[in-house]
């Protein structure tokens, strides 16, 4: 397998990346409209976390790490790692000394469609990272990949310099150019569900505050008493047992 390693791509600016890092993955997602989002799979390592950067992406070969050593040269400060490989692998391609020397670069996390190892290193450390499985199994460096080309993890299309935010509830990948707008669509989110939030803290209820009563009636379901219920239920259970 050859590759290419893209040494000089665009990158977001930081200020919208630290921006977006004042969101949830949920808000954010939801202010994209629910695009975006990688898959329950890739969970993190620690909790409690919360980190943006930009995306230096990585495609690999399955088993083979090779990849990973060439693109710690491309990170720098404000990044955050994202590998694949070209087949599903659950092997753990990343450990505490790959972060080691991110973390001396300025790097702010990885997140990994592989394994991972060296978790409670890295919890100890504080370097974050989200991978798809952990794995003790090792890996060679014996295969080419590329470097800071566009990759996709379950479904999403991420490019290098797009923004990566990941917390306790997963990833979400925001494109270079949406950035400044998700920012304002998340600001914008946040104000109404603080709204929402003190209306429920007042006794409101969802269903009135929504608007959800109609939406319940139109769909023909129906408030009956505990009598009502259960007299329904034993005319069809004497219904049901007539000859």
């Amino acid at each position: 397998m050859s590759g290419v390693i893209v040494t000089d791509p665009p990158k977001a600016q930081l200020r919208d990346v630290d921006a977006l890092a004042g969101f949830g993955v949920a808000t954010v997602g939801e202010a994209m409209g629910r695009t975006g989002l990688l898959g329950p799979g890739i969970r993190p390592v620690q909790q409690g976390v919360r980190v943006a950067g930009t995306a230096v992406t990585v495609l690999s070969w399955p088993g083979d790490n090779l990849m990973i050593h060439a693109a710690v040269e491309q990170c720098g400060e404000g990044d955050i790692l994202v590998v694949t490989t070209t087949s599903p692998c659950m092997d753990g391609l990343f450990g505490e000394l790959f972060a080691t020397a991110l973390r001396q670069r300025g790097v702010r996390g990885v997140v990994l469609n592989t394994g991972i190892r060296d978790t409670q290193e890295l919890r100890d450390m504080g370097f974050a990272a989200w991978s798809r499985a952990v794995s003790s199994q090792g890996t060679v460096k014996a295969t080419g990949g590329s470097v800071n080309v566009p990759i996709a993890i379950d479904g999403q299309v991420i490019n290098p310099g797009d923004v990566i935010l990941a917390d306790d509830d997963g990833v979400v990948v925001v494109p270079r150019e949406r950035v400044r707008e998700t920012v304002e669509r998340s600001e914008a989110r946040e104000a109404k569900e603080a709204a929402t939030r003190a209306a429920f803290v007042e006794g409101q209820l969802g269903l009135d505050r929504y608007g959800l009563r109609d939406t319940l009636k139109r769909l023909g379901v129906e408030y009956k008493t505990y009598k009502e219920y259960k007299g329904h239920e034993e005319r069809e259970e004497h219904e049901e047992s007539a000859p």
